[in-house]
């Protein structure tokens, strides 16, 4: 996987800056990615996001912001943070300055970064921005397995807080996802992987 995700950075990178650069950034990316108490915002759920972003490449305008956006929306993340998106997207924003990526894109990709806070889009009218949303969310509409994989990763990543905490916490945005007139974005995501989303956030409430 590690050599996939490697491949597939220096792939998008090297358009942009020599080797020595992209592969400094790549060992940065490598060493936040797989720091301590990385359970799920690491490099396996990059890989799944870039893993379902082959299915759908042709349908993306500006597939480069896209895939930069996906490397770096989760590059800072404590779970004690409260503003982990906003220090990824500065994080960002130098990376992509260090690639000499064209000022506008650096822009763009720092909204895509952005959105994942709340899961809303900040450019209304980029499917860009909504594919980005929906491959970030499309854990939630796994199978049944899958997703207690996932909701047990979360807790571990959270693990600072006791149960007292944490459940009203995570039931509180779950039923926030639920209240919405569809988690997802884009019909692709919303055929695949909606029904099955909301009856995992509705099983995993009645955990808590």
């Amino acid at each position: 996987m590690i050599k996939w995700l490697e491949d597939n950075w220096q792939n998008l990178s090297s358009d942009y800056a020599n080797d020595s650069i992209t592969n400094a950034l790549w060992q940065t990316i490598k060493l936040q990615y797989t720091s301590k108490n990385r359970y799920y915002h690491n490099l396996a759920h990059l890989n799944n996001m870039f893993l379902q972003l082959e299915d759908i490449a042709t349908v993306i305008n500006d597939l480069d912001s896209l895939k930069f956006a996906i490397w770096y929306h989760d590059i800072v993340y404590k779970s004690t943070n409260k503003d982990n998106e906003e220090q990824s997207a500065l994080f960002a924003k130098k990376a992509l300055k260090a690639l000499n990526y064209d000022v506008f894109k650096v822009e763009k990709v720092r909204n895509f970064i952005i959105s994942t806070k709340n899961h809303e889009l900040l450019l209304a009218k980029s499917n860009d921005n909504a594919y980005l949303l929906d491959l970030d969310l499309s854990i939630l509409g796994t199978n049944w397995e899958t997703y207690k994989i996932y909701i047990q990763n979360i807790r571990k990543e959270y693990k600072i807080y006791p149960n007292m905490l944490y459940k009203p916490g995570r039931k509180k945005v779950l039923k926030h996802f639920l209240e919405r007139d569809s988690l997802f974005f884009t019909e692709e995501f919303k055929t695949k992987f909606e029904n099955q989303a909301r009856e995992n956030l509705k099983k995993e409430i009645k955990m808590l």
